[in-house]
């Protein structure tokens, strides 16, 4: 019986979905797989139903963003894991496996992310784990170097959802994915506030992926991440970190915010970061963002310390991954 559940969210993904639903039915463990569809039309839906019958399929009429479509397929999951895999991956034969076999190594883990390869170029990384520090940037560490460079498995902020395995169960203590997100950082969200709570995220590089990247936005850079990404940041500050804690980085966050508009800046981007970033304020002070904030407990103050060192010490691992 089938301890994972797979839980690919689609959209658009004809060019890849094949071949990333074929290397998880011909790796050493096979999982259970759900799809869960945004309304995609481009025939990719019909596709999986003709090829992979044995696949499970939840689809909506519409774009719901990737937490939607991702909390659903984990509410109708009913084994031990979940693991989030992006459609324009290709797994490892032995992903499945070692992904399980970190998370019964560390009991305290609530997540663990794969070593992720570039598709086109699988000579270099496109991440292995991911942090985020005081300046409020979230990276995925080794992006763009040698693929077979970072190969310890180690404790990181967060796993990457593009690959990563979950504890089923935990998700009732800490909460879903944050909806009010829709896409991206959606994962440094969910890690961090797991870090809080006193589980841990987990990098194992004996799982690796072949992930393509942007498959569903279309570029690295482009309005859409830059809006989502600006606006989500504020929020994942304000719901994750106690007033205390906001003010003890806030000097690291305004350079970290404003070496991001001049980044932006130079791409033609500079208005679109700034309105997202003043939009991330407004949503804010709506009423679902302040039923999501994270209440602060002095029982947890420990895991308070242990995210402040690594959100400084993360600063000079960014400096050093450049």
């Amino acid at each position: 019986m089938a301890r994972t559940t797979v839980v690919i969210p689609n959209y658009q993904g004809i060019k890849y979905i094949e071949a990333c639903l074929s290397s998880l039915y011909q790796g050493s463990v096979v999982p259970e797989v759900i799809l869960v569809d945004n309304a995609s039309g481009d025939g990719s839906l019909s596709l999986v139903k003709e090829k992979f019958p044995q696949v499970q399929i939840i689809a909506f009429t519409s774009n719901t963003g990737f937490c939607k479509a991702v909390n659903e397929g984990i509410r109708a999951a009913e084994t031990e894991f979940v693991l989030l895999l992006n459609n324009d991956t290709v797994a490892d034969h032995d992903m499945v496996k070692e992904l399980e076999a970190s998370l019964d190594r560390y009991p305290k883990a609530f997540s663990s992310g794969a070593k992720m390869i570039s598709l086109h170029d699988k000579s270099r990384l496109d991440g292995a784990g991911d942090f985020y520090c005081a300046l409020g940037w979230g990276f995925s560490r080794g992006k763009g170097k040698p693929a077979d460079a970072y190969n310890r498995p180690v404790r990181t902020f967060s796993a990457c959802a593009g690959a990563a395995i979950y504890r089923r169960r935990i998700f009732e203590k800490i909460g879903y994915f944050d909806e009010n997100h829709f896409a991206y950082l959606e994962d440094i969200d969910i890690g961090y506030r797991a870090n809080i709570y006193g589980y841990h995220n987990r990098y194992q590089p004996e799982a690796k992926v072949f992930h393509a990247g942007s498959a569903a936005s279309g570029s690295r850079y482009n309005v859409f991440k830059v809006k989502q990404s600006a606006r989500n940041n504020v929020y994942l500050i304000y719901k994750n970190m106690p007033f205390l804690q906001i003010l003890i980085n806030l000097p690291f966050l305004a350079v970290g915010f404003g070496i991001k508009y001049l980044f932006f800046l130079r791409k033609g981007m500079g208005s679109d970061y700034c309105r997202a970033f003043k939009e991330g304020f407004a949503v804010c002070k709506t009423n679902p963002a302040k039923k999501t904030k994270v209440k602060f407990s002095f029982k947890r103050i420990k895991n308070y310390l242990w995210i402040q060192i690594q959100l400084w010490f993360n600063i000079v691992r960014r400096m050093c991954d450049f």
